[in-house]
């Protein structure tokens, strides 16, 4: 634990506008200290800088913005379950040191002993589809009661299931944001949000009052990645964000996983890809935990999806039993199931109706439905 000096001399340094991480290593290589870094004379910054504009921005650090914005970061950081980690702090993470742009200051709301933990990052479509979504959730959830921790970025969809899942084991869940500390984005993973805070941990290297702009999360991608032993996509269109964070796993000779799906479904697109380049198709959390050598066994383990399928399989009765095996594996509309069928429109709106309660299938936006596998 840093007195506040030392935090308020990293905090100026890695606070100063328009130098980022990177630069702030280059200053580091060459100064060896934030604190000669700060004292460096204009000349011996613009030298290592190589940008006149960037090295009068820098020794202008001690101007009021960059004074409130420290003051302001010290003060959070005396709230409960506040803390700044730097790259002098003992508990830093040694695996984001592998950075070329590793983030000098950390922001830290919830149990820090987290970052210390093995875990697998579990990333996808911000738009999944009900099955993708109650995948990430079982997959993490298996993974955290054996003991590992689940990484993710706290967007919607299968970043949030994931994070639920991994709350409900040992393990616990480990959020990257790209916002300030003192915002939550999307605010429809407010409640979420605070129970990761109390429950686990949500980190953050930008400042606080940081709006979520778009290029905070490609950046942020690169902390999930490096922190986590693999990464899991579940599901992602071909121009998903989640494929940058896959491709910064393997970069970083992190095992990347995929979970497979119809080959009709956009969503399934991504994954098909980086399977295609070699990424391991998995169908099971234990096809994950043998890869990465995990030590599984634990008394709270969670039924396989297998078995999840069966306990609403065990529910159908009469036509019921007929309508499921019509429906496939992909999306399906009323219509399709007409002719598949041949039973009529009211009669199989029917059968949805009680298959939906008893979850045993998802309705989709067009009308559409597709059976829980």
């Amino acid at each position: 634990m840093q007195d506040d000096a030392d935090a308020a001399i990293w905090l100026r340094f890695a606070l100063v506008p328009g130098i980022g991480p990177r630069r702030q290593l280059g200053l580091l290589q060459a100064f060896k200290t934030p604190q000669t870094a700060l004292a460096a004379s204009f000349y011996d910054i613009s030298n290592v800088l190589g940008n006149e504009k960037l090295a009068r921005s820098w020794c202008d650090a001690a101007q009021a913005a960059v004074h409130d914005r420290v003051t302001q970061a010290l003060a959070w950081a005396k709230e409960p379950g506040c803390r700044i980690l730097t790259m002098s702090d003992a508990d830093y993470p040694p695996a984001l040191l592998e950075l070329p742009d590793a983030p000098c200051v950390l922001f830290c709301l919830g149990d820090t002993d987290l970052l210390a933990r093995d875990a697998l990052a579990i990333v996808g479509s911000r738009n999944a589809t009900p099955q993708g979504l109650e995948n990430a959730e079982r997959f993490a959830e298996t993974l955290s009661q054996s003991g590992m921790g689940i990484v993710s970025g706290l967007a919607a969809g299968i970043d949030a299931a994931a994070h639920r899942g991994g709350l409900t084991g040992s393990g616990g869940t480990v959020a990257f944001v790209g916002t300030g500390l003192d915002r939550v984005y999307p605010a429809s993973n407010r409640a979420l949000a605070h129970q990761i805070a109390e429950q686990g941990l949500i980190v953050s290297e930008f400042a606080l009052g940081t709006a979520p702009k778009p290029e905070n999360f490609p950046r942020r991608n690169r902390l999930i990645a490096a922190l986590a032993k693999g990464c899991l996509v579940v599901e992602a269109t071909i121009g998903s964000g989640s494929l940058i964070t896959a491709r910064q796993a393997n970069d970083l000779g992190r095992e990347v996983f995929a979970i497979p799906g119809s080959i009709h479904s956009p969503q399934a697109k991504g994954c098909h890809q980086l399977i295609k380049q070699g990424a391991k198709l998995v169908e099971c959390a234990e096809d994950i935990q043998s890869e990465l050598c995990w030590d599984s066994s634990s008394p709270q383990r969670s039924p396989s999806l297998a078995a999840a399928t069966s306990l609403w399989q065990d529910e159908l009765q009469g036509e019921e039993c007929l309508v499921v095996p019509h429906m496939g594996f992909d999306a399906v509309t009323i219509d399709e199931l007409v002719v598949r069928s041949s039973l009529t429109a009211d009669r199989l709106c029917a059968i949805l109706l009680g298959l939906e309660l008893k979850g045993a299938v998802f309705a989709l936006p067009g009308n559409r439905y597709q059976r829980r596998v």
